[in-house]
């Protein structure tokens, strides 16, 4: 049973419609499979289009004459290098550069931006980015304004997404990979996701919602597709889920991310945990965040030590399943820089069972996005 506070999706009538089986996920009431099952929702979206409901994640706009400022201090990239409708991944970090949320920033103006965050870190993050414009904001110079929108968001994704909205009515052709746009008053929807396929997320207006989803379903192609096969889809792709392979305590040195900070921005950046940053990189990290692939199908969870062929402490999993596309056990971990070499024999504890595995080059599966 999920408690009281448990938050609920305003289209949770439909999942419950559609047969979906709910579990909690980051306080929320999450549709977890549908009545296909995941391994079937999972190779339908790398076949032809899985719809999502995304809508615990959280769409904040920074406005002002000031929002560049503040987001230069929030992340560590350079808001002004941005071009309207150009979307960025990024992170909040601490000032240990640890590792407080991932996101992605999308101009959308001038002097106006988009920034979508995690469900667990939502009301954290528009905390965090409501104190810094008050910080700056102290000697009545500076304007940066923080909405946290209401809005229902949805991914669909897969090589027949684009076709799946076209026939909606959601014309996308000319939005290309890591852009947004506002096609519609009170819409959002970016050319990205969370699977390694091309596909689109959609933040609009609950009714108007209920009538894509509705279209959308009409078609053949587009199923329903739960959290169980999102984050299979999500791990073959080696991208990570916060809480789990990125954390507080991880930087993004570590965690195999650096390519998300441009090269001027990592020397004279002024972000938030610049100092530290620059520090972890000077002395280089002592551990980092690999593939796993274990030997035969037993998959290895999160939480299983690692050691290496003497027996010795080497890391740990971080998150871990079968691969349906694959077509065998996938997992991710951090583990000594000195082991990180693609091809490294480990061996994880699984329930008092030491299973061979292999450092993997990631992704498991090759990305398809829509770059030109």
């Amino acid at each position: 049973m999920t408690g009281d506070d448990t938050k609920h999706l305003p289209l949770e009538d439909l999942h419950v419609a559609a047969g979906a089986r709910f579990g909690a996920f980051a306080g929320w009431s999450m549709p977890l499979t549908y009545p296909a099952g995941v391994m079937k929702e999972h190779l339908h979206t790398r076949e032809h289009a899985g719809l999502f409901d995304i809508s615990h994640m959280k769409l904040f706009e920074i406005s002002g004459s000031g929002a560049e400022a503040l987001l230069n201090r929030a992340c560590p990239f350079d808001a002004g290098a941005l071009e309207i409708s150009q979307s960025k991944y990024t992170f909040f970090l601490n000032e240990a550069a640890g590792i407080i949320d991932d996101l992605i920033v999308t101009r959308l103006g001038r002097q106006r931006f988009m920034v979508v965050a995690n469900a667990g870190n939502a009301e954290a993050d528009e905390k965090h980015l409501r104190q810094l414009a008050l910080d700056f904001d102290a000697k009545g110079e500076f304007d940066a304004k923080v909405d946290a929108l209401d809005r229902v968001f949805l991914a669909i994704q897969g090589p027949e997404a684009w076709a799946a909205l076209s026939r909606a009515g959601i014309e996308n052709g000319s939005l290309l990979f890591m852009h947004g746009f506002e096609p519609r008053e009170n819409w959002f929807m970016s050319r990205s996701g969370y699977t390694g396929e091309d596909g689109f997320e959609i933040g609009l207006p609950e009714a108007e919602a209920r009538n894509l989803v509705a279209k959308l379903l009409e078609d053949e192609r587009v199923m329903w597709v739960g959290l169980a096969a999102r984050d299979s889809l999500r791990l073959e792709a080696g991208l990570c889920l916060h809480g789990l392979d990125i954390t507080p305590e991880i930087d993004p040195a570590s965690a195999g991310l650096m390519w998300a900070i441009p090269k001027e921005v990592r020397a004279s950046g002024a972000f938030i945990g610049a100092d530290a940053l620059r520090a972890i990189l000077e002395r280089g990290p002592a551990q980092k965040r690999v593939g796993l692939k274990p030997e035969g199908r037993q998959p290895v969870r999160a939480g299983a030590a690692l050691f290496d062929a003497d027996g010795n402490a080497a890391g740990h999993v971080t998150s871990g399943g079968f691969g349906p596309s694959a077509g065998h056990p996938v997992a991710m971990g951090y583990v000594q820089a000195s082991l990180a070499k693609p091809g490294t024999k480990l061996f994880a504890d699984v329930r008092g069972t030491k299973i061979p595995v292999d450092t993997n080059p990631l992704p498991f599966t090759p990305h398809r996005y829509r770059k030109g």
